[in-house]
Formats: structure tokens, sequence, C-alpha cells
């Protein structure tokens, strides 16, 4: 049987919040209950695992068009680093990269290591690539991704569901032509994106149009770029767009504005994962804000509770997003529309 803070409890009397203080080091316990705490854990072979004292954040890229040209990534790491210090660990940055030359070794180091616990950060993690994680053989969660074919548990944005959102207060300020920013390289959670904003779109009566989806680069220039080429082919444009992402928002926002297309008298426009960005734009854009830090310090719980509480059965845990409202989307039932 595992040993767990619960079994330790159990063993020597001392609830588990005394038990889980002790083993990280936290001040406040009394040395003579905290050296009983550390010679039964060491007796029944808990120690070996708490005294590695590292957490792996792992950052997974097929080609970094998703994870290197956003500071959403760095934010989540901040959230992650706080929970780590705080639970008494050490936060450890690994990078692996499917391109590089030692691709394979990096990844067989990590995953081989019994004792590691690694918070796999997944937003470019393809349905080809799962083979190389499922049989790691270290203590591992999932971020910004979730599959029934890795037995690990997920953190992940309820995705469908925000882009319903969008969908329904653009239709709610009376747009009826709602057309689609879509990321050219299909990341899952774009692909669930793209689900909502359909159900969304079916539920409000309104047939799916394909002229209204445009598909771009997902970096912001890359966005800009392939966006000022499908405008200046005078393509039709519908009342509004629902882009995958701020950085795709963010880089059309710049060419439909080029084109003297105003935002948002001529198109309204919203994005995905509020970043720092969009309140500093003109206009100011509207976004489904997702909990940066807070989906990082929920990695460093899950790990540890599967540590130090035995707490291994796999689990999908969808976060909400928060709508924020801002100058990017015109109410067309407001006064004088």
């Amino acid at each position: 049987m595992k040993t767990t803070i619960r079994r330790i409890s159990e063993a020597t009397g001392f609830s588990a919040a005394t038990i889980s203080n002790a083993l990280n080091r936290k001040k406040g316990v009394n040395p003579r209950t905290a050296e009983e705490i550390f010679k039964t854990a060491s007796e029944m072979g808990y120690l070996p695992v708490v005294q590695q004292r590292k957490i792996h954040f792992v950052m997974y890229r097929t080609n970094g068009l998703i994870t290197d040209d956003t500071p959403f990534f760095t934010m989540m790491m901040d959230g992650f680093q706080s929970e780590c210090r705080r639970r008494g660990y050490d936060m450890v940055i690994n990078y692996l990269d499917r391109r590089a030359a030692d691709f394979k070794d990096q990844l067989d180091i990590l995953l081989e290591d019994r004792d590691s616990l690694v918070a796999l950060m997944g937003a470019e993690l393809m349905d080809e690539d799962l083979h190389y994680f499922s049989g790691a053989r270290c203590r591992m969660v999932t971020l910004d991704y979730w599959s029934e074919d890795l037995p690990y548990s997920g953190i992940i944005t309820n995705n469908t569901e925000s882009a319903r959102t969008a969908v329904n207060y653009l239709v709610e300020k009376g747009h009826r032509r709602l057309g689609h920013l879509k990321g050219d390289f299909e990341i899952k959670a774009f692909r669930l994106r793209e689900a909502g904003y359909r159900a969304a779109l079916a539920e409000q009566g309104i047939p799916y149009d394909p002229g209204y989806t445009v598909t771009l680069s997902t970096t912001m220039d890359g966005a800009y770029r392939d966006m000022l080429a499908y405008l200046k082919k005078g393509p039709r444009l519908p009342d509004a767009y629902f882009a995958d992402n701020d950085m795709i928002a963010l880089g059309c926002m710049k060419a439909l504005q080029e084109c003297s297309i105003r935002i948002p008298e001529d198109v309204s426009l919203i994005g995905f994962d509020d970043l720092p960005f969009c309140d500093i734009v003109s206009p100011r854009l509207t976004s489904l804000r997702v909990p940066k830090q807070e989906l990082g310090q929920m990695a460093v719980r899950r790990l540890l509770d599967i540590v130090e509480e035995g707490m291994d059965t796999k689990t999908q845990t969808l976060v909400s997003t928060r709508f924020v409202e801002r100058d990017s989307v015109r109410d067309v039932n407001g006064p004088g529309m």
C-alpha cells in the first residue's frame, strides 16, 4: 500500500496538517514532534519522495507557434512558481522541443524518474504525440491538455462553453452575421473553441457560413500579415468575429484598422485569454479571461495531492473563464443604432 500523509497521521496520532507542516519543514512544529514524524515517515518509505523537493514545469513544443509569442505561459509559470515556494518546493523549468536532435534523450531522462513530479504544459501537444508520454513512470499532471488516452489527470480551460459565451454575447448585442478567426495550427483547445462557436450558432438559429471563417497564423505578426492579404481581396465581412485567442485577434485588429475598417463600428471583435495587451490597445479588446496564475497553482496542488494524500484517481478539471467586456463590440441594439 502506498504511504501517504493520512497513513502517517494514523500511525503517529498527529493531524494530517501537522504531518504536512513537519515534512515541509515549516515553522511552528515542535522539534520532538517533527523528529518523530520524520522517523515514522522514513520507516514507512515516504521520505525519499519528499526529500527531492523539486517540481518540474515542462513546456512541450511541437513548433513554438503557440507557446513562443505570448505572455500567457509566463504568467502561468509565475503562478506555478509561487505555489511551489509556498509549499516548500523548488520549480525546475524544462523545455521539450520535438524538433531537437536530443529530444528523445531528454524525454527519457525526465519521464523515467519514478520520484519526479511533472506538470506537462500540453498546449502544443497533438494526438499523434501521446505515445511519448503514455508510459511515463514519473508522477504527472497535464496543463492545457487532457486525453482519455493518457493515464494522467489534466487541468484545462472550459474552451467549448467559453466560446459559446462569446457567441451568445454577440447575439445579445444584435449581431447575426458572426465570423471566426481560426488558428491554422489546430491545437486541441482551438478545436474545442470552434466546436463551441458552431454549437452556439446552431442554438441561436444562425446558419454556419464558411465564408465568414478566416484561417490565420497563430502569431500576432503572422495573423496581421494573413489578415491583411485576405482583406486586400475585398471579401464580404461579418458583423463580428470571434478569435481563437488574443494574439490572433490583436494581429487582425491591426490589419482591419489599416484597411480603414473600424472596430467596433464596422466589425466587432472578441478574443480569448485576456492578455495584458487587451487593456492597452485601441479600442480595448473584449476577451475571455483565463485564470493563468491560478492554473499553475492548481497544477502544483494536484501533484502534491497525489504524493502527500495518495489521490491518484485520474481527473479532468475544467476551469471556467470570465467574460471581460471592453470596447471592441458594438451594441447594435443601443440608442441611435
